[in-house]
């Protein structure tokens, strides 16, 4: 294929360079910034697929790479939470082919429970992370992170932040497409099985590959210093860099496309070339503190600017020293589940009968605002039956038993599953009620499929799992399905009934996403590809 230049968003332009690599499998969990690169791999003609969670799908990918195959694994922020289990491991069993973990931060949380800086899962990992300021680099980036994980055998993580994720520019699509390939297994016990005899000289090994990589050619290279003027030096990297080439023109400017592991020579060398030099970048003060130990004098950004997402105005008052405080914003119109939403009924029921609700994330984390006010705790994928049981043991009994767990179908499935073993397991003494919201999608990030609704992130039917049956399977003493909006008066019964109770209880509120069941007409026309 001849060079071509199209507009791209940072998303669609990694999967794009995926395409290009000849990727055997894109693998994620959908999760805004993220979601948009296994829909566009797919949509392009690549191989990609949802997998139940992160962790799952960083599993696959390993299998994959364990395989000499090339892979890449999309994910939000916290997401990687989910995956850090794998993913310490795998820096020490490395890999044959490529394993590139796109993670996608969400500075300013648009639509997430945090901000959390990823670039310290790089550090903390031992593993190299490459951070893209627009959608070529994405591009370019994407290719050179499976370029440097088949020559270090070493998975890499692609840091990329809601700026770049969601951008458009022109984009140099300049690599041909390759095939994906396919190889022989090679038995390679010490390094994929880590005991702890193996494992610990993988960790010797993985500490040395971490040194050659910040020495070689392929990192340096990816340290971009612009000559300006020698009374102001900037360090930055990601979307950092955009801002401030707007905010200071005339500035000496040092672009990290590497931002872990550090590549001190380039930095040691564009400080000593400056005056003042002055560490600009989004989250935590990640580089200034380790450029600081390396005992190079640079400023770190005031605390003032560790929160949020950066800008032109906001970098101008960083570099100032500016910590005066910010206007408020305007206020927004607040975010509100749709008219006709299924879960809106579910919620005034869980409302009028004063039910203390533990809630989980998805798009009915709205239901905590008004005029519903009936959800009462939120912390993370599947903690809405954990958090509930805890409850449910600290309470005074005629509280404990108004304690509910609500979930959704497609968190059900990434987070639930080991909740509901609790619950049958370690039963509390008033038992407990779950209300799995089945609106037969992952709504809030775009409608995306999953395990249980029987089709494919492409559309195509897949293989369904049945949560009520899995619920019967794992012990739960009661499993109902209802419609909570057709059948309210029995949702509300049935509530009652199972507080009343000792026993663990299942209610499944099913109905279909309206948005998605326009998306499923569509489709059936022939209208989305």
């Amino acid at each position: 294929m001849a060079s071509e230049r199209i507009i791209l968003s940072g998303d669609e332009a990694v999967a794009e360079a995926a395409l290009c690599c000849g990727v055997n499998l894109g693998v994620g969990y959908p999760g805004t910034p993220s979601t948009e690169v296994l829909e566009h791999l797919a949509k392009i003609g690549g191989k990609a697929q949802w997998a139940p969670n992160e962790k799952v799908a960083l599993e696959v990918g390993a299998g994959v790479g364990f395989g000499g195959g090339r892979t890449i694994v999309t994910m939000k922020h916290v997401g990687l939470n989910v995956a850090a289990d794998p993913l310490f491991t795998l820096a020490y069993t490395g890999t044959k082919g490529a394993i590139v973990i796109l993670v996608a931060d969400d500075p300013g949380m648009a639509s997430s429970q945090n901000e959390q800086d990823n670039r310290n899962y790089a550090k903390a990992a031992k593993l190299p992370m490459l951070e893209p300021a627009d959608s070529q680099e994405a591009y370019d980036f994407m290719i050179r992170a499976v370029e440097i994980s088949e020559k270090f055998q070493i998975p890499v993580l692609l840091r990329m932040t809601t700026r770049v994720c969601h951008s458009k520019c022109i984009v140099d699509r300049w690599k041909p497409v390759e095939a994906p390939k396919e190889s022989d297994f090679e038995f390679a016990v010490k390094e994929r099985v880590m005991v702890p005899a193996f494992a610990r000289p993988a960790h010797v090994r993985l500490e040395e590959k971490m040194k050659t990589i910040a020495a070689s050619a392929e990192a340096n290279v990816l340290a971009q210093k612009e000559t300006g003027s020698a009374d102001l030096g900037i360090i930055c990297s990601g979307i950092s860099y955009q801002h401030v080439k707007e905010a200071f023109p005339e500035a000496s400017v040092l672009k990290l496309g590497l931002t872990w592991p550090l590549l001190i020579e380039p930095v040691k060398e564009f400080a000593a070339g400056v005056k003042r030099c002055v560490v600009v970048e989004e989250g935590d003060k990640f580089l200034a503190e380790a450029i600081r130990a390396e005992g190079v004098a640079v400023e770190a950004k005031p605390d003032a600017f560790v929160f949020g997402e950066l800008s032109v105005s906001r970098v101008k008052k960083l570099v100032a020293g500016d910590t005066t405080p910010e206007p408020a914003a305007a206020p927004g119109r607040p975010p509100q589940l749709c008219p006709g939403c299924p879960h809106r009924k579910s919620f005034e029921g869980l409302r009028d009968l004063n039910c203390i609700v533990s809630g989980d994330i998805g798009c009915y984390t709205l239901g905590t605002l008004p005029p519903f006010n009936a959800i009462h705790t939120t912390v993370c994928m599947g903690a809405s039956i954990g958090v509930a049981l805890g409850l449910r043991r600290s309470l005074k009994e005629a509280d404990a038993r108004r304690v509910v767990s609500v979930i959704g179908d497609s968190t059900f499935m990434h987070s639930g599953l080991t909740g509901v073993a609790e619950m049958v397991y370690n039963r509390p003494a008033t038992g407990h009620l779950l209300i799995i919201l089945d609106n037969s999608t992952t709504a809030m990030t775009g409608l995306q499929e999953h395990s249980a609704t029987g089709r494919s992130l492409n559309m195509e039917p897949a293989n369904q799992v049945n949560i009520e049956a899995v619920c019967r399977a794992m012990g739960v003493d009661h499993v109902d399905v209802v419609d909570s909006t057709t059948e309210h008066e029995r949702y509300m019964e049935l509530i009652r009934e199972r507080l009343a109770s000792n026993d663990v209880s299942v209610i499944i509120a099913k109905r279909p996403c309206i948005l998605q069941i326009k998306k499923l007409a569509k489709f059936q026309k022939g209208g989305a590809k």
